[in-house]
């Protein structure tokens, strides 16, 4: 059984994996036409993005985590463990989402989690009783989590997901001040600001060090595609998790690489920076597109072009129509996104 921090190849080797600045795609769930998980597809997907530089987060919002068991999160869990090792990519980290409706639930899918072999655990307020969930509710929330959980775990921030909480800059620097086991943050509320206030909080030299060697630094990570190169430039951010990495991997893949070298260039190429900006603006053209398009658009696009068996959703979001989908192949931010992706 893989450790909570690394796991053995076919010689017995332990692989450590640390947390670092990167990109993230979260998978799908797929399904086949009675809603059953399709493992195979799954499989196949993780590992293609694995490897052109996309890591997986399993079960978060794209994966309709709600929409599942307990036991369906674990197999998915498991199932991505075994793929990525199997294919040889024993040091992808897995961020798996684990975020359920009472703290109770949470430490246990945080546990199954650990027990599956991921590296870290990404988990949202509970957004049923949303009225009830003040600042101090959600602090105490996701303290007992961190303070349970066999792997760091990293704050959700989507408002939209979560009866409309929204995690101030504030709330979340206190929570990862007293909270040694958290070890970073997705922000999908498209705050820059935040963003930046978080980092700069964070990277400080008296905010003490992570309690997990797979993370030792804190992250703080977008959650759109559209402000990635903003968010690592300006804001200092340490990269994002987009669903349009399910798309073009490899594009976004690059962008995180030619925006993270010039924040981190001590004398930064003008040339480059165009040649960033000019991916950004292709890269956020897409991104609203396939936004519009939500869960149900991104499956139809992948049954389309990558000759996956079934763009089902589970009941009650819909699929996605043909009619629906001839609008968006058609769009010019998605066809010039996918010329530059088949370039690469």
């Amino acid at each position: 059984m893989p450790s909570a921090n690394g796991t053995a190849n076919g010689n017995g080797a332990s692989h450590a994996r640390v947390l670092k600045p990167g990109v993230w795609a979260p998978i799908p769930t797929f399904f086949d036409a009675n809603e059953e998980l399709d493992l195979d597809t799954f499989r196949k997907h993780v590992v293609t993005l694995a490897k052109a530089g996309m890591q997986p987060v399993i079960c978060g919002s794209m994966g309709e985590a709600f929409h599942l068991t307990d036991d369906e999160r674990f197999t998915l869990f498991k199932e991505t463990r075994k793929a990525l090792d199997e294919a040889g990519l024993y040091d992808t980290i897995i961020i798996a989402g684990t975020g359920g409706n009472s703290t109770r639930q949470t430490i246990r899918l945080s546990k199954l989690a650990a027990e599956a072999g991921a590296d870290v655990v990404i988990v949202i307020p509970p957004g049923y009783f949303a009225g009830a969930m003040t600042k101090p509710a959600c602090k105490t929330f996701f303290l007992d989590v961190q303070a349970a959980s066999p792997l760091p775990v990293m704050i959700y921030n989507f408002p939209g997901a979560a009866g409309g909480i929204d995690l101030d800059s504030d709330i979340i620097n206190a929570i990862a001040e007293e909270g040694l086991n958290i070890c970073g943050v997705k922000l999908t509320c498209g705050a820059v600001g935040k963003l930046t206030r978080i980092t700069a909080q964070t990277a400080t030299s008296s905010f003490a060090p992570r309690k997990s060697s797979t993370a030792p630094q804190f992250v703080t990570l977008g959650g759109f595609a559209d402000f990635l190169a903003p968010a690592v430039l300006g804001g200092r951010g340490h990269g994002a998790i987009m669903g349009l990495g399910n798309i073009y991997p490899k594009s976004l893949a690059k962008l995180f690489e030619l925006s993270y070298k010039l924040a981190t260039d001590s004398a930064p190429s003008p040339t480059d920076l165009k040649k960033t900006l000019a991916l950004q603006d292709l890269v956020s053209g897409a991104d609203q597109s396939f936004f519009r398009a939500g869960i149900a658009g991104t499956k139809w696009y992948l049954q389309k072009y990558n000759g996956y068996p079934s763009e089902r959703m589970r009941r009650p979001l819909l699929d996605f129509t043909a009619e629906q989908g001839a609008l968006l192949e058609k769009e010019e931010a998605v066809t010039k996104l996918m010329d530059f992706e088949k370039s690469l």
